[in-house]
């Protein structure tokens, strides 16, 4: 299913326009693929935040409308002011449904790993988001990973990874996508623990307990 966007066009380039434009709450922004001429045009601000504030965010297909004509596309690129962090500049990108594309889908943890909780240990994601290869209506809104049988010596890599049908991930499968971390209490104790020992232990050299020797006369 896709989303709505309406445009305007007309808009020149260069820093003045693009401020006016930004203050007025609009955005500029610009299409270009499947070899057509990139087209300029502004958005506003409040209808693109509306359009992406679906479950697949930034990865939802849109129906751009230019003029009198309609483009299927996604958001190449958010540009965003460096200080501030609103959007600045946005890359729209035309797109065929039905041809395969690339892209960058977020991944979230599901469960509880309750082994490695039991042991003082936190169940991290080694990377936020997973960049998958499917068609434009086919790529998912996420990549659900269930980490509950997870224990204290796992990992989770790429290749362990059920994805959805059609949907194949652009990265290698021995990439380690989910790991587990020692939290600082554990490592503490793991170090105490053979320093403890080590303190108990005789000197070399020492007479073990029960086997002194009478001092000469």
């Amino acid at each position: 299913m896709t989303t709505t966007l309406t445009t305007t066009t007309g808009r020149t380039t260069g820093s003045p326009e693009s401020r006016r434009i930004r203050n007025a709450e609009n955005i500029p922004a610009v299409i270009y693929g499947h070899g057509m001429t990139p087209i300029l045009f502004t958005v506003g601000r409040r209808d693109l935040r509306i359009a992406l504030s679906g479950p697949a965010g930034a990865n939802t297909i849109l129906e751009l409308h230019v003029d009198d004509k309609k483009y299927p596309a996604i958001v190449k690129e958010l540009q965003r002011d460096p200080v501030k962090r609103t959007v600045s500049h946005v890359d729209f990108m035309q797109i065929d449904l039905s041809e395969e594309i690339t892209m960058s889908v977020p991944v979230h943890l599901t469960g509880t790993a309750k082994a490695v909780l039991a042991e003082g240990g936190l169940v991290d994601a080694a990377v936020d988001r997973i960049e998958v290869r499917a068609s434009a209506d086919n790529i998912p809104n996420e990549i659900l990973i269930d980490v509950t049988s997870m224990t204290m010596n796992d990992v989770i890599r790429m290749g362990d990874i059920k994805l959805p049908k059609g949907v194949t991930a652009v990265l290698d499968e021995d990439l380690v996508i989910v790991t587990v971390l020692t939290t600082k209490a554990e490592a503490e104790k793991t170090v105490a623990a053979p320093a403890a020992d080590a303190a108990g232990a005789p000197a070399a050299g020492a007479p073990a307990a029960g086997d002194d020797k009478p001092a000469a006369s």
